[in-house]
């Protein structure tokens, strides 16, 4: 692995983790220091990166960030009964261009996705998404991604990238890897009908804050079935952050945030986690110390992970199949967890993007749904993207 573009912890966050309990997290992670390096990774199963790049906001103002007291504030608390080593890697400072913060945070993903580790990134401005995506050119053919965000960040992919755009480049930008994208909580009023109408013409999935609010499981599936979650800090309520995040009334509370952060952790496929948007303020401590239990959530998530989705052997699950407008529905529940699938067939004669019978997260709702009727949603959206 390269580790010419990570810089140390800062060493004032070094001496406050000396002055922790010796069970606090800091004291059990493996931490990037000036003094010791950058630690072995070869047990190490997590990985934290800082990326203090916020150039392409829009809103950029030449403000510089640092991590410190998420940092801190993470260290401080206590693991649970965790068997997987948490290494903190530093930072990549700001290249020369946004370009190379792209390239070094490009560089450093894919060489932790090939040892098997997966990245939390803190940022920095949303549009590093993109950089997380493009290091998967070299892992896997296709890339589900989950969005956390009020907004879709579809943008107009003819202008240059920026932290409201990004998904635009995303689509538009050969090699084309980007299987499906789903955004979860966003708000209607921040989203244009053009933008709503373009997710719907391309077939992905979008899930209203209100909808999630009411029943926050009905979005476990979706992360489920995610490569990488980008997580926009504006998705959270304001009165739960500090003076200068604060973005809109509604929003997930701290409560909400942490779960949809421990369902990401908990998915099988899961495999990059990033935070963005992180405005420092002088009154920290509110959303440092969120943004620490996120990550908190998303740790313990991977420790509580559990294999469930091979199929090959049929004691292993419960098959059911639902007739429904000339389809056969085939659901799979796995018998370890209760969990449930749905298959998306394989079309021989189409030119799609699957090579063979795929199986798609759901939920027993949809089982029931299809016994009365009602085709899942989600199955149809994956069809119909398989058959273009």
């Amino acid at each position: 692995m390269n580790y010419s573009f990570l810089s140390a912890v800062p060493d004032r966050v070094i001496a406050h983790n000396e002055l922790l309990s010796a069970q606090a997290l800091g004291k059990q992670m493996k931490i990037h220091s000036t003094q010791l390096g950058v630690p072995d990774l070869d047990d190490v199963k997590i990985a934290i990166i800082g990326v203090p790049e916020s150039r392409n906001d829009i809103d950029y103002i030449g403000q510089e960030l640092d991590f410190d007291s998420i940092r801190k504030a993470l260290y401080a608390l206590f693991p649970g009964n965790w068997p997987k080593s948490i290494a903190d890697l530093g930072d990549i400072l700001p290249g020369e261009t946004v370009e190379d913060t792209y390239f070094a945070l490009r560089s450093t993903i894919t060489d932790l996705l090939k040892l098997k580790i997966i990245p939390i990134v803190i940022g920095g401005s949303q549009d590093l998404t993109y950089a997380a995506y493009r290091a998967y050119d070299e892992v896997i053919p296709m890339v589900n991604i989950v969005n956390v965000d009020c907004n879709f960040d579809l943008g107009d992919s003819s202008k240059p990238i920026n932290n409201k755009s990004f998904l635009g480049k995303i689509i538009m930008e050969k090699p084309y890897n980007l299987f499906n994208y789903a955004t979860v909580g966003y708000q209607t009023y921040f989203n244009s009908g053009d933008e709503i109408d373009l997710m719907q013409k391309l077939y992905f999935e979008a899930y209203r804050l209100g909808e999630v609010n009411a029943d926050i499981s009905m979005v476990e599936p979706v992360f489920r079935d995610a490569n990488i979650v980008s997580l926009d800090l504006r998705s959270v309520r304001a009165s739960v952050l500090s003076d200068r995040q604060k973005n809109s009334p509604n929003g997930f509370d701290g409560r909400e945030i942490c779960s949809i952060a421990r369902y990401a952790g908990i998915s099988n496929k899961v495999s990059s986690f990033g935070i963005f948007e992180y405005q420092e303020s002088s009154n920290d401590d509110l959303t440092s110390g969120l943004i620490a239990q996120m990550i908190w959530y998303f740790i313990e998530g991977v420790n509580c992970r559990v294999a469930d989705d091979d199929f090959e052997d049929e004691k292993h699950y419960q098959r059911y199949t639902v007739l429904i407008e000339d389809n056969d529905l085939i659901f799979l529940k796995s018998i370890k967890t209760g969990r449930w699938w749905i298959e998306i067939p394989f079309l021989p004669n189409v030119n799609n993007k699957l090579k063979r019978h795929t199986l798609l997260p759901c939920m027993h709702s949809d089982y029931v749904d299809a016994t009365n009727g009602i085709i899942p949603e989600r199955w149809f959206k994956a069809f119909k993207k398989n058959s273009i």
